[in-house]
């Protein structure tokens, strides 16, 4: 359940930080993975930064992006709506399931 706990405390902590009024936290079981869903009321995207080792912060969606099998942004009537879907189990054969190799 770590990376769980991980993608959560990453997407809460943004829409605390970054939208002016409440947001709110679902969490759904499907299917091996866990869909964690967070909404808040600010309508500005998200900024996802290209990969630097000498920026110091500002990391979290980078970090949620490589642990989640899907990510995605969806516009609502009044904010926004971030979806990760975290898988909870691997593969026997030693693939992360979900994940295509490189």
């Amino acid at each position: 359940m770590g990376m769980v706990q991980l993608v959560v405390s990453e997407l809460v902590t943004n829409a605390r930080k970054y939208a002016p009024g409440p947001c709110l936290l679902d969490l759904e079981v499907d299917g091996g993975a866990v869909q964690v869903s967070v909404w808040d009321s600010s309508t500005d995207q998200p900024s996802v930064r290209a990969a630097d080792p000498e920026r110091i912060g500002q990391h979290g969606l980078e970090i949620v992006m490589a642990v989640s099998q899907t990510f995605c942004v969806h516009r609502e009537p009044v904010g926004k709506r971030i979806t990760a879907s975290v898988v909870l189990a691997d593969d026997p054969d030693g693939d992360v399931a979900g994940r295509q190799a490189l």
